[in-house]
């Protein structure tokens, strides 16, 4: 099950680079993790992040919530041959994560909540579903 999704892009100053989408969104990052890194909830579930480091070509990842990571995984590299790919975690995210790209080299990826009950509440108040 998919219920949110976000994208990322780089910029190689952070500062600068927080700066400007500030002033493209009108407003402060809605989370800031650690140093490097913001985000920015667009619209219910959908997220837009920065991150420190040097921009890629192309876009950045489009991570899409599931509430199983590791199911969703397998059946992509059953059903879509996709490679295997490693799920990361850091203590001061609420999130667990991985990237993959499709034939086409375009980086995708899943991502999902350590904390159950967040999620559960994340869904209900998403797509407004009482069970999950």
């Amino acid at each position: 099950m998919i219920f949110e999704m976000t994208t990322q892009f780089r910029v190689s100053n952070m500062e600068e680079g927080q700066k400007w989408y500030e002033t493209l969104l009108h407003r402060k990052p809605d989370f800031i993790p650690h140093e490097g890194f913001a985000e920015w909830e667009l619209i219910p579930g959908c997220w837009l992040q920065i991150a420190e480091g040097i921009p890629s070509e192309g876009n950045g990842p489009l991570r899409l919530g599931t509430t199983n990571i590791e199911a969703e995984k397998d059946r992509l590299i059953e059903l879509l041959e996709i490679d295997d790919f490693e799920i990361y975690s850091r203590s001061e995210v609420p999130v667990k994560w991985g990237t993959f790209t499709d034939p086409w080299g375009n980086r995708l990826g899943f991502f999902e909540y350590l904390d159950k009950s967040e999620e559960r509440e994340r869904i209900k108040m998403i797509i407004g579903t009482k069970d999950s």
